[in-house]
């Protein structure tokens, strides 16, 4: 079975791998934004009626947990604003998450590793044959 990320006793990925993971989770996380954007953008724009430029600050003040530039008055407005608000939260704390991952799973990998950056020896393999010949 093919692996993407090398298990505990496997050796520390090159480096190159490692940026290019970055790189991945980077470019993830401005599809996302650029997606949380447009939501944003278009939902202002028809429930609130307001311009496309206006409509698209309100969403990126709210993305960025800033809170909004204009106050929201129409009832429908009201409602996109408040599920909004709850989607940007959690798309934060995603998008944290995703860029964290490779950095967090490189040093945690670290930890596992012996002194001179060789793999520990898996639990389940056969123990060495070091002198028990009689």
């Amino acid at each position: 079975m093919f692996r993407i990320l090398e298990g505990k006793f496997q050796p520390l990925a090159p480096l190159r791998v490692f940026y290019s993971r970055v790189i991945q989770c980077f470019l993830v996380t401005v599809v996302i934004v650029a997606f949380s954007l447009a939501l944003g953008t278009v939902g202002y724009h028809y429930t609130e009626g307001w311009a496309w430029l206006d409509s698209l600050l309100n969403a990126a003040m709210i993305l960025t947990g800033m809170g909004p530039a204009d106050p929201v008055k129409s009832n429908e407005g009201k409602w996109f604003a408040t599920f909004y608000c709850l989607y940007s939260g959690i798309a934060f704390l995603s998008l944290v998450a995703i860029l964290m991952a490779p950095i967090y799973h490189r040093f945690i990998h670290r930890f596992h590793l012996d002194e001179e950056g060789r793999p520990e020896p898996s639990p389940y393999s056969e123990p060495p044959n070091i002198g028990t010949d009689l």
